[in-house]
């Protein structure tokens, strides 16, 4: 599955990545030909209960992966930022998804509170991961573009991540975030492994990152919360059949139903 997963990852014909919460969405993107799936972290925490991007979400993650390698496609995990501040932990974690058939993670260096882990520090994850998996595909995040604050994404802070982590056996990097043409191609420049880009509805085409050389699109959090408002439509549907169809929630609408709606007005 490992190598299988590798060879997806082609310059020009971007392996697109659906994102599973649970065993069902997984096994129901696989049937409809999707060559891999992957896992997405808000869509796993929110199942549970959970806010994404906390860190509570260990057991989860690992019970869905166990679940997911049934599937007749390789599977990669988001482990968020691993779950531990210890590169031994994470690595541990990587290890053991590995042993029962995960073929890549996705590990990612932004924290909760909005700032970026120390690049010396992620480099260090990266490179216990590799040591402890080295077959496992390491997809390896950084997050300048999606927490830019009112400055801007910041290019060359972005550059010099993607450069070290590919540098410390990342199989490929990932800017969330990221959309204009320069900056693909910027990164693209920058290092010999390929390149993840999140599909953002309305700013990225699939067509276009193809043609710039992109080697995987994914989903992220939208399928998700495509079916969070799928559900709503559908129930809402039931008594009145022309009634609207409700906005997907953002990712900020789920982290606040997860935290506990406010009381709604009577």
């Amino acid at each position: 599955m490992n190598a299988r997963f590798r060879d997806l990852h082609r310059a020009g014909r971007p392996l697109l990545l659906p994102n599973a919460w649970d065993f069902a969405s997984g096994a129901v993107l696989a049937d409809a030909g999707f060559p891999a799936v992957g896992t997405t972290s808000l869509g796993v925490s929110a199942a549970a209960g959970k806010p994404d991007a906390a860190g509570g979400t260990r057991a989860e993650t690992v019970a869905l992966a166990r679940s997911l390698v049934r599937l007749p496609v390789p599977v990669t995990v988001d482990i968020e930022g691993g779950f531990s501040e210890r590169p031994a932990d994470v690595a541990d974690l990587a290890a053991e998804l590995a042993a029962f058939g995960v073929a890549g993670v996705n590990l990612e260096d932004g924290r909760a509170d909005g700032t970026l882990a120390p690049l010396d520090h992620q480099v260090a994850v990266v490179r216990a991961v590799k040591d402890a998996a080295p077959e496992m595909f390491l997809n390896a995040r950084t997050d300048t573009f999606w927490l830019a604050g009112d400055g801007g994404p910041d290019r060359a802070e972005t550059l010099r991540r993607v450069r070290a982590y590919a540098g410390a056996g990342a199989d490929c990097v990932f800017v969330p975030g990221i959309a204009d043409d320069a900056d693909v191609r910027a990164v693209l420049d920058a290092v010999d492994v390929p390149l993840n880009v999140l599909h953002l509805p309305g700013r990225t085409d699939y067509g276009t990152l193809a043609r710039l050389g992109v080697h995987r699109v994914s989903c992220g959090s939208l399928l998700f919360r495509e079916a969070l408002r799928a559900t709503v439509a559908a129930a809402l549907a039931v008594t009145d059949g022309d009634a609207a169809a409700p906005p997907a929630p953002s990712y900020a609408d789920v982290q606040r139903l997860v935290a506990g709606s406010p009381e709604r007005p009577r």
